[in-house]
């Protein structure tokens, strides 16, 4: 059974940046690709960036993109979301997710494994 494991958020202030870390166990890291998601209060979990198995191909959000981004370290069995300019809107919970059959999708339902989420709170 795969276990995700996301490093605490925190609250951080507007413009600022914050990363994230997800350690997975329980299968070959390599045979997993990896993706972060959100949900924001009242509203439904959102995709927010997504890494092939090897790390070479990515794909984010228009809302994120060219302020967040995805990275592996295969041999730390470790995942990060570098996220930079926060934004109020921003503010949700983030969850690490994985997949064995898919690489670098955006569509929730093809993510097997999750974790528990961490809150990421961006205000002054």
């Amino acid at each position: 059974q795969v276990q995700l494991v996301e490093s605490a958020g925190g609250l951080v202030q507007p413009g600022g940046s914050l990363t994230l870390s997800c350690a997975a166990s329980g299968r070959t890291f390599t045979s997993l690709a990896m993706a972060w998601f959100r949900q924001a209060t009242g509203n439904e979990r959102e995709f927010v960036a997504a890494i092939s198995w090897g790390g070479g191909n990515t794909n984010s959000a228009h809302s994120v993109k060219g302020r967040f981004t995805i990275s592996r370290d295969n041999a730390k069995n470790t995942a990060y979301l570098q996220m930079n300019s926060l934004k109020p809107e921003d503010t949700a919970v983030y969850y690490c997710a994985a997949t064995a059959h898919y690489s670098g999708s955006s569509n929730i339902r093809d993510y097997t494994y999750w974790g528990q989420g961490t809150q990421v709170t961006v205000s002054s």
